[in-house]
């Protein structure tokens, strides 16, 4: 009885000890949810009333299913949404496809400064980004890549590519060296390696990778703000960004949206979640 109750009190305790941490990580995503089922004016009174008294769903139907009344901003959100995917999606193939290359090169050859070229690679994502902003603003111009998602692509592949090298390469070094001498001695190429042997095991960094990439673009801002100011080339962030006026902020549909911009990541960590810790963990202790 004695050795149930203190089991019991330790549970307790554990329990007390992590409620702080449970309620700072999940208090603002309900607090997201309930904004945006909830009117201007429940929003703006006080108290605060923690659960809507009048809860409605029309700052969905605005931006899902805009109407004529429904502002520029709403109506729109769905194109950004869009792009949003659409630039996302491509920067992480191209960086899972050109990065698995590389990282495979670098890890399975036998290249001069390896182990300095791959420093230098992700020694790039230490560049502050504001420093690059001019001088990539200045090729986008020339390029006339403005306002199109093609800026936004390249401009994300130039932080997302050497971060998916750098853990690809991390990944394939915990592959024992031998798969690959059994490979070319049956006659295989490098490539039919990389893509029949390699890949196939490395499933769990790949899909690591890929989400992280794709958080990435689909959470960047500040090149997005500085390179789109068409509906046709901006991303879900700058489209939250203007639910805030200059006389005026529509806290409802900006809850909305960020509600919305925030399915994809999470569907994305729920189906692909048990890849990802074991996808972390092996790429963390080099065989």
């Amino acid at each position: 009885m004695n050795r149930r109750l203190r089991i019991l009190r330790r549970a307790i305790a554990r329990f007390l000890l992590t409620l702080p941490v449970y309620l700072f990580i999940f208090l603002p995503v309900a607090w997201l949810l309930i904004s945006s089922i909830s009117t201007r004016s429940e929003l703006l009174s006080t108290p605060i009333h923690w659960i809507p008294q009048n809860p409605t769903l029309k700052n969905y139907i605005d931006i899902l299913t805009p109407g004529s009344t429904t502002s520029e901003i709403a109506s729109t959100f769905k194109i950004t949404l869009r792009n949003s995917l659409i630039v996302a999606s491509t920067v992480t193939l191209v960086s899972l496809l050109l990065g698995s290359l590389a990282a495979y090169a670098l890890v399975r050859t036998s290249i001069p400064f390896r182990q300095g070229l791959l420093i230098g690679v992700i020694g790039t994502r230490m560049i502050p980004e504001v420093s690059l902003v001019i001088p990539l603003y200045i090729i986008a111009a020339g390029a006339g890549l403005l306002n199109t998602p093609w800026v936004l692509i390249i401009t994300y592949l130039s932080f997302g590519l050497p971060f998916a090298i750098w853990m690809m390469a991390a990944f394939f070094q915990t592959v024992p060296v031998e798969l690959d001498d059994a490979a070319l001695i049956d006659g295989a190429n490098r490539l039919q390696i990389l893509f029949y042997v390699i890949m196939p095991i490395s499933v769990p960094g790949l899909v690591s990778t890929a989400i992280f990439v794709f958080l990435t673009a689909w959470d960047e801002f500040f090149f997005a703000l500085i390179f789109t100011s068409t509906v046709s080339a901006k991303t879900v962030p700058v489209a939250i960004a203007e639910f805030t006026g200059r006389y005026v902020v529509d806290v409802g549909g900006m809850m909305t949206g960020g509600v919305l911009a925030a399915i994809p990541p999470v569907l994305l960590a729920l189906v692909f979640q048990r890849y990802i810790v074991s996808g972390l963990t092996s790429g963390a202790v080099k065989a």
